[in-house]
């Protein structure tokens, strides 16, 4: 979402590299980073509603997704993403919204309304994805709703009180209920989660999209959880029981832009505090890997991914990995942008996260737009994660970390390497995949 713009001020005040150079990375600590207190698990708890592992996720969309026929253009591409390997699609949000995307939404129960299609067109594209064994995760809006016609007139369904089911210092001024638990969002009203009613009606509507006759989603992907309390999450999934659960927890990096390893702690830290929160009932998006990777292949610092920087060196069952998505990345036509993965590098990005551990994601536009070069690397990456019996929580050996080269065994039978500089694992290995600064083997 556009707001994603705000939370890019820290590009404005990163220190100098010398200070990033000088936290070095710990690369004698291979595979269980110690993490700052509150301490992360010291064994992992059961990943609830995190899927089986072995998933591989499709954001299946970008920005301007709406600007086409998007849920039959879905329906039809569901023989190609079942052939691609994924078992999973996210959707973007299906209700009736004040903006073509679906982020402001207002009735939640009107999927006739939105720009992507029909209800019936959302359906049917639901029902092409299980056809072929892939479940469907829809984008879920409840931190904040726009009025049908007017501030707070919610429709489709209202609450016992519009003025109680508004935070009292939201915007709008009037109302009543209690305090944000979370961060204000200006653009649309802050929803009083603490509220009777606003809990019944979440609930409400996800056990209705998760019923076929109405939608059939399996699973749910939160949008902006910053701005309500984690535990409500918890609570939402453990009243929906959801397949798989994500949060978009978008993290503020308050520090040296170029720090790494034990330096950028606190932001993986949030990760897992949220996931904490919730009561270990969501995964979460690992941006902190994002960062960490995006800043390596960008400037050559391969060194940073030595320490295993991001969320899925802590609790990797509940890390979701990704390169770029609808508000980091680009899309056809424009697009958000606001965060993007080096484009000329992304071929890295994908040869790190679907051969490591956590759920790795795919960004629609770079497996269907980017041409089928790259489409057919990303789809020989995920038939090696899966051959191989690559999952969440696979092991890492990380072999060498430098300024030229990352390179790592996961899972005891694949090897990879990234980056410009040289490196094979020895005997016994054959070359399974490779392309511009990067290759795997596998055994």
């Amino acid at each position: 979402m556009s707001r994603k713009l705000l939370k890019l001020r820290f590009l404005y005040v990163a220190l100098s590299l010398g200070a990033a150079l000088s936290a070095g990375c710990d690369t004698t600590r291979l595979d269980a980073p110690t993490p700052l207190a509150p301490a992360t698990p010291a064994a992992p708890r059961a990943a609830q509603f995190a899927g089986t592992g072995s998933d591989v996720l499709l954001q299946g969309f970008h920005w301007n997704s709406h600007r086409w026929d998007w849920w039959n253009i879905v329906a039809s591409k569901a023989p190609d993403i079942q052939t691609a390997g994924f078992t999973m699609v996210w959707l973007p949000p299906a209700s009736r919204a004040a903006d073509s995307a679906g982020y402001l939404p207002n009735e939640w129960r009107n999927l006739d309304a939105s720009k992507y299609g029909t209800g019936a067109q959302l359906r049917s594209a639901i029902s092409a994805l299980h056809n072929r064994n892939i479940k469907v995760i829809g984008d879920i809006v409840v931190n904040h709703r726009v009025g049908t016609t007017n501030w707070a007139d919610f429709t489709s369904p209202a609450f016992a009180s519009n003025a109680q089911a508004v935070t009292q210092n939201d915007e709008w001024g009037l109302g009543t209920g209690a305090f944000d638990t979370g961060d204000g969002y200006a653009a649309a009203r802050d929803l009083d989660h603490t509220n009777a009613s606003v809990q019944t009606e979440i609930t409400s509507w996800l056990t209705w999209m998760k019923n076929a006759s109405n939608a059939g989603f399996d699973g749910w992907r939160y949008d902006y959880v910053k701005g309500f309390s984690a535990s409500y999450v918890g609570a939402y999934n453990t009243a929906t029981t959801p397949y798989f659960s994500v949060g978009e927890l978008w993290p503020d990096i308050t520090g040296d832009y170029y720090a790494s390893c034990s330096s950028i702690n606190y932001h993986r830290q949030k990760l897992m505090d949220w996931i904490n929160a919730t009561g270990d009932r969501s995964a979460a998006f690992d941006f902190t890997t994002k960062w960490q990777l995006q800043l390596a292949v960008d400037r050559t610092e391969y060194w940073r991914m030595g320490c295993v920087p991001g969320a899925i060196g802590w609790w990797p069952a509940m890390s979701v990995t990704f390169v770029d998505n609808h508000d980091t990345g680009p899309s056809p036509d424009g697009g958000q942008n606001h965060w993007p993965f080096p484009s000329a590098k992304v071929e890295q990005g994908y040869a790190y996260i679907l051969t490591h551990p956590g759920t790795p994601t795919v960004y629609w536009p770079h497996y269907f737009d980017w041409g089928t070069d790259l489409q057919n690397k990303i789809r020989t990456l995920i038939g090696i994660r899966k051959q191989k019996g690559i999952t969440a929580t696979s092991t890492i050996a990380v072999q060498v970390a430098d300024a030229t080269r990352y390179a790592a065994i996961i899972n005891n039978n694949v090897a990879m390497k990234i980056g410009p500089g040289s490196w094979s694992p020895g005997t016994g290995w054959t070359l399974a995949a490779s392309g511009s600064d990067w290759a795997v083997w596998t055994r």
